[in-house]
């Protein structure tokens, strides 16, 4: 207590990192009057093959109470980074960080699945979701089963107990921020307790990196295909005449599939 800004966040530096990424693009979101649904994780826009979705959603936040609230319970939680004797860590933070991110989001997306296919609930087709709570909500449950005495300071006047921090939080979020989302903060608990049970492990340096290859591979190709964004690095062509389907950087000449051809950037920007 007391300790200069500066200390904390050497003491939390992927925290740190995160909450400054999450206000930069909350301040681009405000200065290019970007809105909910280009940027929003949505049925309809995943079915049409917009996956980025996954990603941009994660880190946008359209609303600064949502965007204050969010950073200020992910800065408590930076505690985890400084548990490493309890098995946590940086390194655990950032693994399981992207884990959050990508399964509380599918989580979502089966959801709504659900509740459309087998219920005929179509409302939720249009529903758009934007926001970091999903890992929030993730972390706020990890951190309440592996160390159960601590407390989650929100907006530096409010402390809760961690034990019941999640639901807690699940609550009073839904009463101060009516439009956020209920599943989304759900799905972020479903999966916090998945991880904490040891339900999903494994997760090390070379998963991680591997996993984040792909995600950024998929996010790519995804923002190419369904958006208007001019990507001049990478340029997909159908190949005609051959015998099995290739795809890749070095495909023959011979092979019908897709042929990626990757050029020197010459400079894009995000709309």
């Amino acid at each position: 207590m007391g300790r200069p800004l500066f200390y904390q966040i050497l003491e939390k530096p992927a925290t740190s990192c995160i909450i400054a990424l999450c206000s930069t693009v909350w301040f681009y979101i405000q200065k290019k009057n970007i809105g909910y649904g280009d940027v929003g994780l949505s049925y309809e826009a995943a079915i049409e093959g917009q996956h980025w979705r996954l990603i941009t959603s994660a880190f946008s936040h359209i609303s600064i109470l949502h965007l204050v609230f969010n950073m200020s319970a992910l800065w408590s939680l930076g505690v985890v980074e400084s548990l490493g004797h309890m098995g946590l860590g940086v390194q655990f933070y950032l693994h399981y960080t992207l884990v959050l991110v990508i399964l509380s989001g599918l989580l979502v997306l089966g959801t709504y699945h659900i509740l459309i296919q087998r219920f005929k609930l179509d409302y939720f087709r249009r529903v758009t979701a934007v926001g970091y709570s999903c890992v929030v909500f993730g972390w706020m449950t990890i951190l309440a089963v592996k160390q159960p005495s601590s407390k989650l300071d929100l907006f530096g006047v409010l402390s809760l107990p961690i034990s019941f921090a999640p639901f807690e939080s699940l609550v009073f979020t839904s009463i101060i921020v009516p439009q956020a989302s209920f599943l989304g903060h759900l799905s972020g608990i479903i999966v916090g307790y998945a991880i904490a049970w040891g339900l999903i492990q494994g997760m090390n340096n070379y998963w991680a990196v591997s996993m984040l290859g792909w995600i950024i591979v998929a996010f790519v190709f995804s923002l190419k295909r369904t958006s208007a964004l001019e990507l001049p690095f990478i340029e997909i062509e159908p190949v005609l005449d051959a015998s099995l389907p290739t795809v890749g950087v070095f495909a023959a000449n011979n092979a019908r599939g897709l042929d990626v051809n990757v050029f020197p950037i010459r400079g894009s920007e995000l709309v």
